[in-house]
């Protein structure tokens, strides 16, 4: 049964690869055939004639061709990203503006503490004028003095 198998392989080695060979060759020669060459070029031609006429149809239809679709995605993508750009702007413009409003409200609070602070300082020395001149300690013995309570 191996030499079977063996034989099988080499006869499958050798179609497979006479037959790359001759493929190869066809090939070559087909490419290198002024003929080939010339039917594909006027395939070529055919086709972008084809595709020429069929811009000028609809266009006479004013419908779009897929030329027009394709620049106007290209256009509706660089709008759109141009609009991000701006989103991403204005949303740091409200970011700034929030940082601005935040200072402004504490600056304007520590305005308003310093207001009540300076009313509070006017009234303890309103307070203080109104107060009997103590210019004199008052000694130990007389603090501890007791006054005779009238009954």
């Amino acid at each position: 049964m191996s030499d079977a198998s063996n034989v099988a392989k080499n006869l499958r080695d050798r179609l497979s690869g006479g037959t790359e060979d001759r493929l190869g060759k066809a090939l070559g020669e087909l490419l290198e055939s002024p003929l080939l060459t010339g039917a594909i070029g006027r395939a070529f031609d055919a086709r972008e004639k084809a595709a020429q006429a069929q811009e000028v149809a609809l266009g006479a239809l004013n419908l779009p061709s897929a030329a027009d679709i394709e620049r106007l995605t290209r256009r509706l993508r660089s709008v759109s990203q141009r609009l991000e750009g701006i989103e991403d702007g204005v949303e740091r413009l409200d970011e700034r503006l929030a940082d601005v409003s935040a200072a402004t409200d504490t600056a304007e609070r520590l305005r308003r503490m310093e207001e009540q602070l300076e009313a509070l300082t006017a009234e303890v020395q309103g307070l203080a004028k109104r107060l009997p001149d103590d210019s004199e300690p008052v000694s130990r013995d007389q603090e501890r003095l007791e006054v005779p309570s009238e009954s």
